[in-house]
Formats: C-alpha cells, structure tokens, sequence
C-alpha cells in the first residue's frame, strides 16, 4: 500500500470524528424526544402541526409490539406506494423522455429494495426510471427507510436507559424527528455542496452533443444532487445513474468523493456518541465506535494492499504496474482515474462496510482478496458502521452476545449497562443474529442448481460463484452494491432477492424491538465490584472477536468455494 492511501485513510478518520462529535450532540438531545431543542422552537411547533394533521397522539407511548407493528405497517405501505409508482409512471407527469411502466417483477424488487434501505437495483435508472419516480418513490422512501433505522436504534437505546417502564417511545415520534431535525437539514446541505461542485439539479431533457469523433452522445439529466444528499447520508445507496458515484454527473471530483464517503459515514458514527450520551456514559459510545474503527481500518488495509499490488497475468507479459508520477500502479481495472486506487478502494470498504451500497467503482473487477473484503464486511451483518441506525443497533446485539459468553467464562450472570442479559434475550439475539445468514447461505445455495439462477452467470466457475453469494449477501445484509456481472434483473432474481432483503430488513428489526420491550421493563441494576467493565480495552477486544468469530464460522466455507479459489487460481 502507499504513503497517499494511508494518509487519505488518516484525513478520512480525523475528519469523520470532528463532524460526528457534534452531531452525536445533538441526536442524543432528538433521540429523547421530550420538547423542543434549543434554537429550534419554530421547528417543534411544525412538528407538533404534522402530527395534530396526522391525528398522532405524540404523548402516547408504546410498548414494543405496537412499535413493531407501526413500522411494519408504515414500511409495507411505502412498499406499495414505490411499487404503484412505478407501474404507472408512463401516465405520470414529469417525465420527458415518456419511459413506460417498469415491468412487476422488477418494480416489486425495486420497491421493496427501497423500503429495505438496501436499494439494489437491477436495471438502470437513467433508462427505466422517471424523474416523478426517482424523486418521489425512490428518494422519498430514502429518507423513510433511513427514519426507521433511526427510530430503532433510539428504541433500543431507550431500552437500556429506562428504569423499569414498559415503553420504549412511540414510532411515529421518533420516525418524524428523525427525518424533520437530522435528515432534511443534512440532505439539503450536502445537496447545495454537491451543486455546487459540478453535481446536477435539473428537469431537463436528454440533451444530445457532438463527440470528437464526429458522434452524437446522449446525456442524460435530471434532479440528481437531491437524491445523491439523502443516498449518502441515508446510507441507501441507490444511484440515479446506472453507474452510481463512478458517473460525474453523480461524483464529478476527488473532493466530492472525499466529502460522499465522510457522509456515509457521519450519521452512523454520530449515533455511537448518541448512544453514549443517552445512557449516561460516554465511554460506552467510544468503546463501541472503536470497535467499529479497528475493524475498519484493518480490512480497508487489505483492500489497499490487494488493489495495490501487480496483476500476475500483467506482470508476466513485463507491463510496468509499480505507482509513480504517471501512474497509480496496482489493478486499475473498473476503476476511476480521476480518483486512483486509493480513493476507490477506501469507498468500496466504506460503503460495504456502511449498510451503503454506493460505488464509485466496480467491484466486479477488483483483485479475488480485494473482492472478498467487501464481501466480509458485508457478512459481518454490516455492524461495523453498518446502516444507519442498523449498525449501531446490530452491533448492541453482538455486544449482548459478548458480555452473555464473558458471563459464560466467569460464572456470572451476564449484564450489559445494568440490564440483566437472561434466557429470553439470548434467544432473540440468536434469531437476529442468524437471520441473514440464513437468508444469504440459503439463497445462494438455491441460486446455484436452479437454472433460472445459473442462466444470469456471465463469468463461470468461481467467480461466477463469488457473484451470486455477493448479491445475496449485499440484499440480506440491506447493502445493495453488486458484483455487476450477474444478470440479476430476471423474475427469479428479482423475486429471491427481495425476499432476502425483506427479512434481512425486518427479519432483525421485530427481534431488536422484542429485545428492547425486555429490557426496558427490567430495573438498572447498580455498578458493583463484580460487574463487567464494557468500556474498556478488554471489552472492545471481546466484542470484535465475537462479530469476527461469528462471520468466519457462517461464511468461510462460502468464502473458500469464491474469492480464495480464485485466488489461487490466479497466483499459483
């Protein structure tokens, strides 16, 4: 790996953390819900209107299986209103190039993709998609899916907070606070930023211009930097071009591409000091977070050191692939020149490792060890960051698991923030926790004997494997990036994918909420000499054996059939 990338990756750290302090601030003080945040008073009162409009009894709180039962109801209607759209947006205005209806496989994929806040998307969005669509459907339902992964996490942090109560707040609060005091005013920020470097906003039609050769091109437009705001900070992922944050329109400079990946990222991390500050102990937020960076620096490494290094088919032929003034060196395939292999392979970690999806390079094309890295991180569960909400959320239950096995290890009954970790909770933790790799191993293992599945490998053997286990790990794990060398916008693809990001969504979401119903009804036990620290050192250690532990024995029987067969089949 080189000087550059380690120090990007350096810039990268320092920067995410002077923006996320601030901002964990103030979610913490959204997160609680209980009056009007200073400076804000003229905000809270539009709140209060939206919620007399909607008939929301915001003072009423719920108990879990009403709070579950809310966002389901809330999520399957959006599902149904994306799909709608989508089906008849050939009769809906806004859309000058007269694009038909999205056939229904694909609109019910794409619909419930959104909804997931996976947004994988099998076609491409500049071909299939209105601009009614993009910006009603498909963005509004990203700030949606993004409010409810928010809205989990500030139930489940409640959950450990409480003193013995049998609510854990009220869905349709948090969704809307989620969305009117962080997303909106994030989103139109990061938009005008994007503007104003080169990012487009408009409602043109396809304009045509003249190539050098003599051609004429078609180039695309539409309102792109408003979805791209909420994309990034949503960690949805889903591009208004088919080639998502590699296409200028959509990620034109190095600077964008710097401030894109910090914005995947800020919402996420901030919600780690959040939850610090909700439960009364900071050093529970950075021990969380930490956790999350080690991991994350160490296979971003991994990315760098696979991407950097000489193609062996290349170097046997004598091409000169070492970095230098003209030159990134390493594997260039897929990739930008405008951002290098430093630049691409820092995004391919943080979007893998975010419940992202965003590309601005194509991993179809990345080195067999560099391919497996995102795979991993996706296996992970995506809790290393992770999504928004989701990953904070996902990784609270993995540290639930880590202090029931340090329990386990001392003869102790297991207890995390006070909170008594017994039968009940360990049952669930281990549904959540097994879900999506039910979903991913399953999936895949369907994929690869039925003909439908095998019909939309490009690229056999084990690569061709490495695809289809990519994209049901990305649909389950709600990430939405792709292999791109899969056909996958079949019926059968379009129905099975769906199902895995479906219940890789909320397949998680119901056992969070039951985990937090539990919790929040017992009382905070008070620290004593016996208690576990769940701050420290050893704690954080704990807690990325058991994520590591747990992907490895899911996954690497998987990994060895994909990536490391390539491998070795390239290198020996």
């Amino acid at each position: 790996m080189t000087t550059p990338s380690l120090i990007l990756l350096g810039a990268f750290l320092f920067v995410l953390l002077a923006l996320a302090w601030p901002l964990g601030a103030f979610l913490a003080r959204v997160g609680e819900g209980d009056g009007p945040i200073r400076g804000l008073g003229w905000l809270h009162r539009f709140e209060g209107a939206l919620y007399r409009a909607a008939g929301v009894p915001a003072g009423r709180t719920m108990g879990w299986q009403a709070y579950a039962t809310a966002l389901i109801v809330f999520n399957a209607l959006g599902t149904l209103f994306v799909y709608a759209v989508q089906r008849l947006q050939g009769w809906l205005p806004l859309n000058p190039q007269a694009l038909p209806g999205v056939s229904p496989d694909s609109s019910f994929n794409t619909a419930v993709s959104f909804v997931a806040n996976t947004n994988w998307q099998g076609y491409a969005g500049e071909q299939t998609m209105s601009y009614l669509t993009q910006m009603v459907a498909l963005a509004g339902q990203n700030f949606f899916s993004a409010a409810t992964g928010i809205a989990v996490v500030f139930a489940l942090i409640r959950a450990f907070a409480a003193r013995a109560t049998g609510s854990i707040g009220n869905f349709w609060v948090d969704a809307t606070r989620a969305t009117l005091y962080v997303l909106l005013p994030l989103s139109l920020l990061l938009a005008v930023l994007l503007m104003s470097q080169g990012v487009i906003q408009n409602f043109d039609a396809y304009r045509q211009v003249a190539t050098l050769d003599g051609g004429v091109q078609v180039l695309a437009m539409g309102p792109v930097a408003s979805q791209e705001a909420i994309k990034l900070l949503g960690t949805n992922g889903g591009g208004f071009f088919n080639a998502n944050s590699a296409h200028p329109f959509e990620n034109p400079t190095a600077f964008t591409n710097f401030v894109q990946m910090i914005a995947i990222f800020l919402v996420p991390a901030a919600l780690c000091f959040a939850f610090g500050r909700m439960v009364g102990d900071l050093r529970q937020g950075w021990a969380v977070l930490a956790a999350m960076t080690i991991v994350f620096v160490a296979m971003t490494l991994a990315v760098f050191a696979a991407e950097q290094a000489a193609h062996p088919a290349l170097q046997a032929l004598g091409v000169d692939q070492a970095a230098g003034a003209l030159q990134s060196g390493g594997n260039m395939e897929g990739k930008e020149t405008r951002f290098g292999i430093g630049a691409s392979a820092l995004f391919t970690a943080v979007t893998t490792v975010a419940s992202c999806g965003a590309v601005n390079a194509m991993h179809d094309s990345l080195m067999p060890l560099g391919g497996a890295v995102p795979l991993l991180l996706m296996q992970f569960g995506e809790v290393i960051f992770g999504g928004v909400g989701s990953g904070l959320y996902g990784m609270l239950v993995f540290a639930i698991l880590a202090v029931f096995i340090a329990g386990l290890m001392i003869g102790r009954t297991p207890e995390y923030l006070g909170k008594k970790i017994g039968p009940y909770e360990m049952k669930v933790t281990s549904i959540a926790i097994l879900v999506t790799p039910l979903l991913v191993l399953s999936g895949t293992a369907i994929a690869v004997v039925a003909g439908a599945g095998t019909a939309g490998i490009a690229n056999p053997g084990a690569h061709g494997f490495s695809e289809i286990l990519y994209a049901f790990s990305s649909a389950a794990n709600n990430n939405g990036s792709a292999f791109a060398g899969l056909s996958a916008n079949t019926p059968f693809y379009n129905t099975m994918l769906a199902i895995a990001m479906w219940f890789g969504r909320f397949g998680v979401i119901v056992p969070v909420l039951a985990i937090a119903g539990s919790l929040a009804g017992r009382a905070r036990l008070p620290v004593t000499a016996g208690t576990m620290p769940t701050h420290g050192a050893l704690f954080v250690a704990l807690l990325i054996g058991v994520v590591l532990l747990v992907g490895v024995l899911n996954y690497v029987p998987a990994l060895a059939l994909g990536p490391v067969v390539e491998h070795l089949q390239l290198f020996h």
